[in-house]
């Protein structure tokens, strides 16, 4: 089992985009939460962002399918502060707006460093994300309906990503830091062990290329690490 399992969490790993990332602003619903969350990991998106009032954000529920596991999310204040620190890192801020200047959502580059901004249920993105962000995106709509859910919305976009993504190539070879890989594989490998050793402030094991834990830890907490071995 773990050797499946190993190669399922390496193959995601693997085709994690470092560089494509998501921020909802005062998304409240836990469902359209949660449905982003886990379009976000069927794309390879392992980092969201989220700017909301500090402890109202959660994800979960029958719609996250415990996607919170393998998608990092990051809490922000204010929506300056995370375009400030998406644009430090070389990305195009894109904002999901219904706009007159809005840009169809196909005519967009996904390949660069891209950050997919989508706003509240009821009112989309704020003026100040409108301000901040480099474009206006938007999905036509051919019926009757003005506008998407923002969770669909949200998809629709990702997957027109992931689909040039795929074309360029970029989900063939491993993106994310080796040191993150290393980590992340051992984290959701063996989550009991990784929390014991974070309480410890212990480095992980060394696993070999089956996934199997293969050193030991000396010094004072042999005992409890080996407690925790056995009750894996």
């Amino acid at each position: 089992m773990i050797e499946d399992r190993n190669k399922r969490v390496v193959d995601t790993l693997n085709r994690r985009q470092p560089d494509l990332t998501v921020v909802m602003e005062n998304v409240h619903k836990p469902h359209n939460l949660s449905a982003i969350a886990r379009t976000c990991d069927s794309v390879g998106v392992g980092k969201l962002h989220a700017v909301v009032p500090k402890g109202s954000f959660r994800l979960g529920g029958k719609a996250a399918s415990g996607t919170q596991k393998w998608v990092k999310a990051k809490y922000w204040r204010t929506t300056t502060e995370v375009v400030d620190s998406l644009k430090e890192k070389g990305f195009t801020i894109y904002a999901a707006d219904l706009g007159p200047n809005a840009v169809d959502y196909r005519e967009i580059d996904y390949t660069q460093p891209t950050a997919i901004f989508v706003g509240s249920e009821l009112v989309g993105v704020s003026d100040e994300a409108r301000a901040c962000a480099d474009f206006s995106m938007t999905v036509p709509l051919y019926g009757m309906a003005e506008s998407l859910n923002v969770s669909v919305a949200t998809a629709v976009v990702l997957y027109e990503a992931a689909r040039q993504r795929e074309s360029a190539g970029m989900y063939n070879d491993l993106r994310i830091r080796q040191d993150t890989f290393d980590r992340l594989r051992f984290e959701w490998l063996h989550p009991t062990v990784a929390r014991y050793c974070q309480k410890h402030h212990l480095d992980y094991p060394a696993l070999n290329e089956h996934g199997d834990i293969i050193e030991s830890i000396s010094g004072n907490s042999r005992d409890g690490y080996a407690e925790v071995m056995q009750d894996r």
